[in-house]
C-alpha cells in the first residue's frame, strides 16, 4: 500500500521567521516540536545528514538537511515502513512562507494494518500539534486542532492511562 500524506501546513509572515527557529522537530528544546504530545525525538548526534534516531517505535536516518529550509528522514523501523517523511519551508512570495510536513512511504506486512489503525492517526495528531506549536512560537493565532476520539483512546492506552484527554493548544 502506498501512502502519501501532506497535511495543510502553517503559514508564517516570512521565510526567515520559520528558518530562524531551531531545526523543526529536532531533539532537546526545538520549539517547533509538539510540546509533550508524544515521544520526544532523539538522535545519535546533532541534526545532520547521517544522524540516526527517532521517537517511540519509529526509527529513521537523516537523508537530507538544509538548515533553516528542510529536513528529510528515511524510515529504519518499524518493519513494513519503507520511505520517509520531512519538513520544508516553502517561500510563498510577498514575504510569506509555509511550513509543510510530507510523508511518502509504502507499507507491507503487519504495517498494512498497524499504519491505518494506530500509526496514521497518532502521526497526524502529532504533526498537527507541531504545526499548532509553530504558530504559537511565531506569535500567530494557533489553529485549534482537536484530537479525534480514536487518537485519545490510543494515547490513553499507550500512556498506561496517564495521557491528557486533549492535545495541547500550543
Amino acid at each position: 500500500m502506498r501512502v502519501v500524506n501532506t497535511p495543510e501546513g502553517t503559514s508564517a509572515p516570512d521565510p526567515e521567521a520559520l528558518g530562524a527557529q531551531p531545526a523543526p522537530l529536532s531533539p532537546r528544546g526545538a520549539r517547533l516540536g509538539p510540546a509533550g504530545a508524544g515521544p520526544e525525538m532523539a538522535f545519535d548526534r546533532p541534526l545532520q545528514v547521517g544522524a540516526s534516531g527517532g521517537h517511540g517505535p519509529i526509527g529513521y536516518r537523516v537523508e537530507a538537511y538544509r538548515p533553516g529550509r528542510s529536513v528529510w528522514f528515511a524510515f529504519l523501523r518499524p518493519a513494513g515502513f519503507a520511505g520517509g517523511h520531512g519538513l520544508e519551508i516553502e517561500p510563498l512570495g510577498g514575504g510569506r512562507s509555509l511550513l509543510r510536513h510530507r510523508l511518502e512511504m509504502t507499507v507491507s506486512g503487519a504495517a498494512r494494518l498497524s499504519w491505518p489503525l494506530a500509526f496514521r492517526p497518532l502521526h497526524d495528531a502529532l504533526v498537527e500539534d507541531a504545526l499548532t506549536r509553530a504558530e504559537t512560537e511565531l506569535g500567530l493565532p494557533p489553529t485549534v486542532r482537536r484530537w479525534s476520539f480514536w487518537v485519545r483512546v490510543l494515547r490513553w492506552f499507550l500512556s498506561g492511562g496517564r495521557a491528557r484527554p486533549q492535545a495541547p493548544a500550543g
